[in-house]
């Protein structure tokens, strides 16, 4: 490994949100995986609605279990122990372990945080346990003056374990030195030692026309610049939580357009990719369908509140747009929530998504839905119906249960039940899977339905393999690793004197 010496954990912070921290925690866990290191990746909290399954029936952030793939891991729960998806500006799901606590609201959470720390720190000593290093990724930004009490995502986290830091910025948004030094001096005095050095991200242009600013960085604030990645065009890696837009259309064809409503609790977008980096599809994420001109497939998203997106789905006219679409002779598809929002009824008994009651859905599948306590998770394979031979693969996260004639005809065959159902007229279908394109014959097959027989789709998960080395590529061909060790040496140095003069470690 080039004489680098291999932390026993390593934690990516940002300036801002978006900086990079994602990508270069997962090209690190990839890295040190190439090298023999038995690696494993850590975010104590997440805020997203991107979440997936894993292996131990849990769910966590999509981008922690991206960096369980680079390591050569199955995602498991202890990656992302405090999970918050948001129900509202104020109110959020609290899934601690992978299973749902409960909601609550900003200020409850808040208070929430010395139990929720608890639970971090207990998946935490399990990994350093079994795993020879941990990549840590913080969340948001360390200099939010704030969310510094109680904090458990950023610095209040690397203290409590005595982790060393690298600050993270993007330098393609404009004030990247701004960035770094003005984060700096919002920290304490030793959460400013614990920061070992700085990676800049998405550099395009003259290295040399930078070199003066980075000397400058580096007198200014004593420590080391330890890479400047570049700007990696049609780079893919799934999104954490932001909507990402993509076109990969074949110009020579007119394009199969997809309408996906963008509703307020829109999740699980990266349902989508796969059809985003098709050479033939135009996906088009509508608030309105008065943004629109027409579409080939209209897909009904998951959502966290399935109610009041129904309400809002209906508030902004797509209704009346579903109706004509299927006049016209158009398919309709809904996933998980919107597959919900498909039947005649949503029963919500318990008050899981607001105030109890029933709302009347849209009638387009003959099935009522009861939300229940208990949350589905798990991961799924199986085959298509109507054709045994083609396999589809994903996974579920939701709270409903749904009945009704609709389901005697079911989309797909799982290996121990029937999911999903299809309309007697074949243009309506849904289906409780998030995933369901990730299969480049699944999304062949469900194009096919929907009436689009051209191009073949992309192989997502080869796709996304090459992403993570694409970017591991970049950091190691990039990263000063003489830098890098002597930065981790100082900074055990000085751990290693304070533990044993008895002062808390910086």
């Amino acid at each position: 490994m080039a004489g680098v010496m291999i932390p026993k954990a390593l934690m990516v912070q940002g300036t801002t949100s978006d900086a990079g921290k994602s990508t270069l925690v997962t090209a690190l866990c990839r890295y040190y995986r190439r090298q023999g290191v038995q690696v494993a990746p850590f975010k104590p909290q997440n805020m997203a609605l991107n979440s997936a399954v894993t292996s131990d029936g849990g769910e966590i952030g999509r981008a922690q279990a991206v960096q369980a793939f680079a390591c050569g891991l199955a995602p498991h729960s202890d990656m992302n122990p405090v999970l918050l998806k948001p129900n509202t500006d104020t109110t959020a799901q609290v899934i601690i372990h992978g299973q749902v606590l409960q909601n609550q609201s900003a200020v409850e959470y808040h208070d929430y945080k010395k139990v929720a720390k608890q639970a971090v720190l207990a998946s935490w000593q399990r990994l350093t346990a079994n795993y020879q290093t941990v990549i840590v990724e913080g969340a948001g930004s360390p200099a939010e003056i704030n969310l510094r009490a109680g904090d458990i995502a950023n610095m209040g986290f690397a203290e409590a374990v005595d982790c060393p830091v690298i600050l993270i910025a993007d330098i393609d948004r404009g004030g990247v030195f701004a960035h770094i030094v003005g984060t700096l001096a919002l920290l304490s005095a030793s959460e400013q030692q614990r920061v070992i050095g700085f990676v800049i991200n998405r550099f395009r242009g003259d290295i040399a026309l930078l070199q003066p600013g980075l000397d400058w960085l580096e007198a200014e604030t004593g420590k080391p610049v330890l890479a400047v990645l570049p700007y990696l065009h049609d780079l893919y890696l799934e999104a954490e939580d932001a909507l990402s837009v993509r076109h990969a259309i074949n110009s020579n064809q007119q394009p199969f357009t997809i309408v996906v409503p963008h509703l307020p609790s829109f999740s699980n977008h990266t349902d989508f990719d796969p059809l985003q980096l098709h050479p033939g599809v135009q996906v088009v994420f509508a608030k309105s369908p008065q943004d629109i001109s027409g579409a080939d497939l209209l897909v009904l998203p998951g959502s966290k509140s399935v109610r009041s997106d129904l309400a809002r789905l209906r508030q902004q006219g797509w209704e009346a747009f579903i109706q004509r679409h299927l006049r016209f002779g158009g398919k309709v598809l809904g996933i998980c929530g919107g597959f919900q929002m498909l039947g005649h009824a949503i029963h919500d008994p318990h008050g899981l998504e607001g105030p109890a009651g029933s709302v009347d859905a849209l009638g387009l599948l003959d099935m009522h839905t009861i939300l229940q306590p208990q949350k589905c998770l798990r991961q799924v394979r199986g085959v298509f119906a109507e054709s045994a031979a083609t396999a589809v693969a994903g996974y579920e996260i939701h709270l409903g249960v749904s009945n009704g004639p609709a389901l005697q005809r079911p989309l797909f065959k799982l290996a121990d039940e029937a999911d999903g159902a299809m309309g007697l007229d074949n243009q309506v279908a849904g289906s409780y899977l998030h995933g369901l394109f990730d299969l480049p014959e699944a999304c062949d097959a469900l194009l096919s339905w929907a009436g689009y027989s051209h191009n073949h789709a992309v192989d997502f998960n080869a796709l996304r393999e090459a992403g993570i080395n694409r970017i591991t590529d970049s950091w190691a061909e990039q990263a000063d690793f003489a830098k890098l060790e002597a930065a981790l040496h100082a900074f055990y140095s000085i751990s290693v004197k304070a533990s044993l003069s008895g002062i808390k470690t910086p």
